[in-house]
């Protein structure tokens, strides 16, 4: 290579680095003292300038109510069941369900098993849908239910 020829080229950043957007006012150099206690959160829309939709109220209901909800409301309780859980305390069926998944788990030596082959074990278990949902799931069909066999002598 020549040396003449290597003084003459001048490195070219990526275009990746080249900046898109070009660059705002220093906030360094602003007047506002950021902790005098001017909140822009506590501000209202006409003193921020803000024209956006409002997204700081809490509507009354954000969510579908699906009965899945864990917040109980005033005036619902826990059920026995659930509460002894949050306690610590299982019932037979629940330590029987823990002890499958956890079966399941050494045997196929996997920590983390799908909802599918949580599913299966729940099967396995004995589970079927015998009763309608009581819960509302959107776009959700509903699965063919099975009928309960009863033993009449």
């Amino acid at each position: 290579m020549d040396s003449s020829n290597a003084d003459s080229i001048i490195p070219v950043p990526p275009k990746e680095l080249e900046q898109r957007h070009p660059q705002g006012p220093d906030r360094r150099e602003s007047v506002v003292d950021r902790r005098a206690g001017i909140e822009r959160r506590q501000r209202t829309r006409e003193e921020s300038g803000y024209t956006g939709p409002e997204r700081r109220v809490a509507t009354a209901e954000r969510r579908d109510n699906t009965g899945l909800e864990r917040r109980r409301g005033p005036g619902r309780r826990r059920s026995d069941d659930r509460k002894a859980a949050e306690e610590g305390e299982m019932t037979n069926e629940q330590f029987e369900f823990c002890m499958a998944i956890e079966t399941y788990k050494k045997v196929n030596k996997k920590m983390f098993p799908t909802w599918t082959e949580v599913l299966e074990v729940i099967r396995q278990l004995g589970y079927r849908k015998v009763l309608p949902r009581d819960i509302k799931l959107q776009n959700v069909p509903e699965p063919e239910l099975h009928k309960i066999k009863t033993n009449a002598a």
